[in-house]
């Protein structure tokens, strides 16, 4: 990749696309929008942009190109789908609305191993769902986040029991508002579990499971 402030060195050319020094171009290309670079075929040269520096030639519009590394200050945007071959690392947060990857997975310095690594895969399955667990001592009733009511479907909760030291015959109760789970144990014994509760998230779409094939769509396979 070419540096800014130094000429290029393609065979035969001495002249670049970036500036040679501050205030001064180098832009002996020709500004042809849309027709291949004589000085650098596997560039496209554009007419759109900011040209206010004194030093800016006309914006280039990259077809193909290859690059070691490359900084970028704001964002990616692309008018479609954008296909990435290779595995993506990042040493901070990668958001975005949705992933779709053939498997998801960490993979972490081992926390107890020398020259070792952890890796973990996500566990699936046909919905975005969410979940709480804990333990459930000297009460019958497990209050759910706040923040569920506004999350998930209460008609999606499940809850799942597990007693501790005796047998307890527990049961659930009921569901309340999907904010609290009452616990009732059909031997009248103190309770004492450990609970997981799960539901499925209602501010999204719900997932299509199975769907057809589209011709020219890329998928994570490959």
């Amino acid at each position: 990749m070419t540096i800014p402030g130094t000429p290029t060195t393609q065979p035969g050319n001495t002249a670049g696309y970036v500036p040679i020094e501050v205030g001064k171009a180098s832009c002996d290309d020709g500004p042809h929008w849309g027709r291949p670079s004589s000085l650098f075929s596997y560039i496209m040269k554009g007419l759109t942009g900011d040209e206010a520096l004194p030093e800016a030639c006309d914006p280039w519009y990259h077809k193909n190109f290859m690059v070691d590394n490359i900084k970028l200050n704001t964002s990616v945007i692309g008018d479609g789908l954008i296909n990435i071959v290779g595995p993506i690392t990042s040493a901070a947060e990668i958001c975005g609305a949705s992933a779709c990857a053939a498997v998801k997975l960490f993979d972490i310095p081992h926390p107890t191993k020398e020259n070792k690594r952890l890796v973990h895969a996500c566990l699936e399955g046909p919905e975005n769902g969410v979940y709480v667990r804990g333990r459930l001592t000297d009460n019958n009733v497990i209050e759910l986040p706040d923040y569920w009511r506004g999350l998930v479907d209460p008609e999606s909760i499940t809850v799942s029991l597990t007693q501790v030291g005796s047998s307890q015959d527990l049961i659930v109760d009921k569901i309340e508002w999907g904010s609290k789970v009452f616990i009732r144990s059909g031997t009248a014994s103190n309770i004492d579990c450990f609970y997981i509760v799960n539901a499925t998230r209602k501010d999204v779409d719900p997932i299509e499971v199975e769907q057809d094939v589209v011709e020219g769509k890329s998928y994570p396979e490959g």
